[in-house]
């Protein structure tokens, strides 16, 4: 029987086990599990497979790993309390399974453990899979993620890490260096087999929701007073994003990237976005293209409260994204400026946006219908 760290003074602990019915890694049957929501924390490995209590408040005192082959399924209404900065987040490896089973009425929430929390009081939610990447090169090398240190990427664009619906995560965003932090949600080489839909990232320390490469979809994603990007997409991500509602970021509503250490690496990010609303304020504009940029379309996109709508690096600075914009690779049809003093920034003559009267997400600047009941704004 595998223990996660089993306090000999738990006032209470779970013996639990529960198997997914598609989970393709649990032939070996897996065996009990015993947790102390009190000190939630440890590895599950090969063949365990473990079901939480949502009756119970589950404290996370330090790093809990979904290791190959093992699975973590939290119904709704479970609640996880963090405590302990970058030491504490929820990771899973290549072949590992999550299953967050939250409701519109009754999400999952991470969040922190402290009585007046703030961005930054932990790490987040880490995910990696086996699909494309181009940090680690274009022939489906691997790489190792910023945060967790566990290995991401392949050539598996359609793998399967599990599903997320339904989930908030507060308070995000604990910091290793200035050149290193946790977000809400990092989703490093993670396959078009996932599902990635309503989620939130509330008050995180720095991006909200980070695509890095892979082929995952994100659908009904909410990012909110996030300390950095509200959501960011780079390193070769081919999904699709539809129904985003960005509000209060510190930087760029959303960053879209192909490569920070080579412009021009492939695989390209190749990315589609429909139905947006980006609301500020934020330094770095609505939209930001930028270290190569890649191959985007985007359509009904709603950006309020910018000094620049859709911003570009120089030429100089980033000839390979300017490229792409002149070739015609991003475009913008049907976006809506509102309380924007710069449409555009772009220095070429190519016009590749479009005006309409979009309604992004739903209603403009205003929260969306689907938003209501399970995220939070205040």
């Amino acid at each position: 029987m595998r223990k996660l760290f089993l306090s000999m003074m738990a006032v209470a602990a779970l013996v639990l086990s529960s198997c997914s019915s598609d989970d393709d890694n649990s032939d070996n049957g897996g065996g009990d599990v015993v947790i102390d929501p009190n000190d939630f924390r440890g590895d599950l490995n090969d063949g365990d497979n473990v079901t939480l209590d949502p009756t119970l408040t589950y404290n996370l005192t330090g790093a809990l790993v979904v290791n190959a082959g093992a699975t973590l399924t939290i119904p709704q209404g479970t609640r996880i309390v963090a405590s302990g900065g970058t030491s504490s987040y929820i990771a899973v490896a290549q072949d590992g399974k999550i299953y967050v089973n939250g409701t519109a009425s009754d999400p999952v929430v991470m969040t922190s453990a402290k009585t007046s929390p703030a961005a930054g009081d932990w790490g987040g939610l880490v995910i990696c899979g086996r699909a494309n990447t181009n940090k680690g090169g274009s022939g489906g090398q691997t790489a190792t993620a910023e945060v967790s240190d566990l290995t991401y990427g392949g050539t598996k664009n359609d793998d399967n890490s599990g599903v997320v619906k339904y989930l908030r995560i507060e308070y995000t965003g604990a910091t290793f260096n200035g050149e290193k932090e946790f977000n809400g949600l990092s989703l490093f080489g993670v396959g078009s087999g996932t599902t990635i839909e309503y989620v939130q990232s509330f008050e995180g320390g720095d991006d909200g929701i980070e695509f890095f490469g892979g082929a995952v979809n994100g659908k009904y994603l909410v990012s909110t007073n996030s300390g950095d990007d509200s959501i960011d997409f780079a390193d070769g991500w081919s999904g699709t994003g539809e129904n985003w509602y960005i509000s209060g970021g510190a930087k760029a509503g959303i960053e879209g990237s192909n490569n920070g250490d080579d412009g021009a690496a492939t695989p390209t990010t190749t990315a589609t976005l429909k139905n947006i609303t980006v609301v500020g304020p934020g330094s770095e504009g609505g939209i930001f293209i930028k270290e190569g940029g890649g191959k985007w379309t985007v359509d009904n996109f709603f950006i309020s409260g910018f000094e620049t709508g859709i911003n570009i690096k120089n030429a100089t600075d980033d000839p390979a994204a300017n490229a792409f914009v002149a070739a015609g690779d991003i475009t913008f049809t049907n976006v809506a400026f509102d309380n924007v003093a710069t449409q555009s920034n772009y220095e070429g003559t190519e016009s590749f946006f479009t005006v309409g009267t979009a309604t992004g997400a739903g209603a403009g600047a205003d929260v969306p219908s689907w938003a209501n009941g399970w995220t939070r704004f205040e």
